[in-house]
């Protein structure tokens, strides 16, 4: 931000240190109080990270701020994440139910942070500090499914997703599966695989997410390497919904999907 512009981050970070010092509280005593570190509370006080959730909640909880920090939260992952794609971080935002389904690269909310940092590198096309950026916004964006009250995600993948070497480096896979086989132990977290046997399917013509809210309404994301869309027209969410049933029948079972994981984390250990 330049000029007078106060970005949200830094709105958080202020008001984060005038909470903690009406308190009376040094950042060691707030770490200590937190259990973080005092130097990543100096860190996010100055906007130089961005807090997760769980770090929001017990700052909220210590600070006695009635949760102010956990309602600008929402609002940082919104302005970090590149601007063609803030409308869909907003229907995130709001979204019941998450149905996503991908052939190429993992859904960004189940990522590491490293697999993250690679894909977003997008072949060394991305300076490294936009990298970055991108990088904490995506992290940001996952804190959805720590929220009380969390979407309820269903992703659907293919199984060459799992094995596919991520830049040759076997630690950022060996994690990354690792990462995905605690998610599925999450009640609100589905994730189903299409096996390699199954050739060609529905999915191939690309990765879409179809996300409902409460009020039984639908809207879809479509990305490309150019552009992403957010659609919400009655007969595109209907054909989307058509695919992903299909993309879902071709897939295996939760329990039958996590043992084909914990089998290929054997080959990246």
């Amino acid at each position: 931000m330049t000029g007078s512009q106060l970005s949200t981050l830094d709105l958080l970070a202020g008001e984060l240190r005038r909470l903690r010092v009406e308190r009376g509280l040094s950042q060691e005593e707030l770490a200590r109080l937190i259990n973080y570190s005092g130097s990543l509370v100096g860190m996010v006080e100055i906007g130089r990270r961005t807090p997760s959730l769980d770090f929001v909640r017990r700052a909220d909880e210590a600070l006695e701020s009635g949760g102010l920090l956990g309602r600008i939260l929402p609002l940082v992952s919104l302005e970090t994440a590149p601007a063609w794609f803030r409308p869909w971080v907003a229907v995130e935002q709001e979204a019941a139910t998450l149905w996503w389904f991908e052939i190429s690269v993992l859904p960004g909310l189940l990522q590491t942070e490293e697999y993250a940092r690679v894909v977003l590198q997008d072949g060394g096309l991305v300076p490294d500090a936009e990298v970055e950026e991108r990088v904490a916004a995506r992290l940001q964006r996952q804190q959805i499914l720590d929220r009380a009250q969390p979407p309820q995600l269903v992703a659907v993948i293919d199984e060459m997703i799992l094995r596919r070497p991520v830049a040759d480096r076997f630690g950022v896979m060996s994690e990354q599966v690792d990462h995905l086989i605690e998610l599925a132990a999450r009640p609100h977290v589905h994730l189903h695989v299409i096996p390699a046997e199954v050739g060609v399917h529905a999915g191939m013509a690309g990765p879409f997410i179809l996300a409902g809210y409460d009020d039984g309404g639908w809207v879809a994301h479509l990305d490309s390497p150019l552009r992403a869309q957010v659609l919400d027209r009655a007969e595109e969410i209907a054909s989307l919904h058509r695919r992903w049933e299909s993309v879902r029948s071709e897939a295996l079972s939760r329990r039958q999907s996590l043992a084909l994981m914990q089998e290929v984390a054997k080959t990246w250990s």
